[in-house]
């Protein structure tokens, strides 16, 4: 693909800068952090929960049948979409392009204001093309269910759930745009706010409405949510455009900027959305293929994917959040060309976020089945669909921590070419650059093909399994490709010292899932079972993680100790001689 080293990459950036300068943000302080990582983890944490309820409704409703299996087809365009134009394709174009205006606003205070020239630029243009697609996504409707399920045994409905659900596409892709520039200007707590929006509109149709309408009111409930979930951003965006300075001359794709007041403008780059949309829907295309699959296999198979993905999703959505508050200061670094700052950020990410993602995954294998029996098994969810649910979130949980730190390494991986760039800035034209711009999409085309490869061989002696088996196995092909194209691309990651702390969090992970499946199989009652063994589980992980010399848990665990014993007996949890 290239030869090029990381190092030869360094001079599309802006030139670093050896002392703090207009230009370069400060860094945020450590409080900040904290309190932003807070905010997002307690609002994202509501929003999850109220997707769980609603997961819980539909279970409780619908069951796990040919109606379920029929909404959860349609369900793949909020599923698509959410993640293409609200959590990452949108964020990896747009974070980084209203972080690279924030440093020019801040280099020439005087001069036109960039942000406004960038919304200027940019927002018309994504109002009408996603109002298209949202439109082509309706009128398409009964081509996307053959496509997606052909073995579908209710179709016509499918279709009717899927043209509902289009309405969505529209003000999701306006979510995303609004919460990638609050965050870029770190604000938060909105944009961590909008699947609150999101799941309280869905649940109120639901409860409502559900016997009128039957699982249709779900995905009317999905198009609801979405409107709530960009009126959530609307107000905070037009605050902050409204303490900027009037907007000067706009940049204009394709590259040419006049500025009256001679400052620094922007060139928009729009074919740089192209690597991160394709990336984004091969990412995605995992569900496709599991639907596509899932389809031939008996009534309620998807509904049991599902159902497991979404329990599983729990651990990673966690790990994921640390990255959601660092990505701005990554994406700040960059753009004022201190690369190792981004590369010392980037590495502390991939180990919190690998810790987070392990400590779930152990949990999730050792009390799977006690909690999709707590959280499901009521009304026409029974024990066989219980049993069935908890073997696939086994197996789905194989691929957690790599689908974590996808999602720590693809943010900086994109931000090195963002959708804007300086004028003036040299181009960064040459073949080799513009491959390693696909490189992330290569990788995932490489995972899809080892996805279909196990799903194709195992799914008919397996049957769900089989599927989640290929899952697992082409998203960790992709991580591993990933991790050596961030090198490639420009942040020289120590990758001897980021993958000894992996091996230690791994192996903690291991012994405490294999401590914590026996605890949690001594009590028959669901809630106690998980209580034992999540327990058992965190007990387990503390102490290993901290004999194993694991930084992200020994900190976290000595720090408690310090808090809660007295000095002489926190410091005999220390190492001797400092080791």
């Amino acid at each position: 693909m290239t030869t090029d080293r990381p190092t030869a990459l360094t001079p599309t950036l802006p030139a670093p800068r050896s002392a703090p300068a207009a230009g370069t943000p400060a860094a945020p302080r450590r409080g900040f952090l904290a309190k932003a990582f807070g905010v997002t983890a307690v609002l994202s944490a509501a929003g999850s929960a109220l997707g769980l309820l609603r997961d819980l409704l539909l279970a409780r409703y619908f069951g796990a049948n040919q109606g379920t299996d029929a909404f959860l087809v349609a369900w793949t365009v909020p599923e698509t979409a959410a993640p293409l134009l609200i959590e990452d394709a949108m964020s990896f174009l747009m974070v980084p392009a209203f972080a690279l205006a924030l440093v020019l606003r801040e280099e020439r205070p005087d001069g036109p204001d960039p942000v406004r020239q960038l919304v200027r630029a940019t927002l018309p243009w994504l109002l009408l093309a996603l109002g298209a697609l949202s439109l082509g996504v309706a009128l398409g409707a009964p081509h996307l269910v053959d496509l997606l399920a052909p073995g579908l045994a209710n179709p016509e409905l499918a279709v009717t759930c899927t043209r509902i659900t289009a309405c969505a596409v529209l003000p999701f892709g306006v979510a995303g745009y609004l919460a990638a520039a609050l965050r870029a200007h770190h604000r938060f707590t909105s944009p961590a706010g909008i699947y609150v929006a999101y799941n309280v509109g869905i649940l109120g149709v639901l409860l409502s409405c559900h016997a009128l309408w039957g699982v249709r009111s779900a995905a009317i409930g999905v198009a609801l949510g979405s409107l709530l979930m960009a009126g959530l951003l609307v107000l905070p965006f037009l605050r902050r455009l409204r303490a900027a300075r009037p907007a000067g001359a706009l940049p204009r794709p394709g590259g040419r900027e006049v500025s009256p007041y001679g400052g620094p403008a922007l060139v928009l780059i729009p074919l740089a959305l192209l690597p991160v949309a394709a990336f984004t829907l091969t990412r995605q295309a995992q569900v496709f293929i599991e639907r596509f699959l899932g389809s031939a296999l008996p009534p309620g198979t998807i509904s049991h994917l599902n159902y497991a993905a979404k329990v599983s999703q729990l651990a990673m959505t966690a790990a994921i959040l640390i990255c959601t508050v660092t990505f701005p200061l990554v994406a700040r670094a960059l753009a004022a060309g201190d690369l190792t700052a981004a590369r010392d950020r980037v590495e502390k990410d991939l180990g919190q976020a690998a810790a987070v993602v392990l400590f779930g995954t152990a949990f999730l294998l050792a009390c799977a089945p006690s909690v999709v029996a707590l959280l499901f098994q009521r009304g026409a969810f029974g024990a066989q669909d219980t049993a069935a649910t908890a073997a696939v979130i086994r197996v789905y949980s194989f691929g957690l921590p790599a689908q974590a730190l996808i999602g720590v390494m693809i943010r900086p991986y994109f931000s090195l070419r963002p959708v804007v760039r300086r004028a003036g800035d040299p181009r960064s034209d040459d073949g080799g650059r513009r491959l390693l711009d696909w490189y992330p999409a290569a990788a995932m085309v490489l995972g899809l093909v080892v996805t279909v490869s196990v799903g194709v061989l195992a799914t008919p002696r397996f049957g769900a399994l089989g599927l989640a088996a290929g899952n697992a196995a082409g998203i960790t092909t992709t991580a591993a490709l990933l991790l050596r194209g961030l090198v490639l691309r420009g942040i020289a990651l120590r990758l001897r010292l980021v993958l000894g702390g992996h091996a230690r969090l791994l192996a903690a992970a291991a012994g405490a899932a294999a401590l914590g499946t026996p605890a949690a199989g001594l009590p028959a009652d669901p809630l106690l079972s998980t209580l034992l063994g999540g327990l058992t589980v965190a007990l387990a992980f503390a102490a290993l993680g901290t004999g194993l010399g694991a930084h992200e848990v020994r900190g976290p665990v000595l720090a408690a100790l310090r808090a809660l014993c007295p000095p002489s007996v926190a410091d005999e949890g220390k190492p001797p001689h400092g080791h």
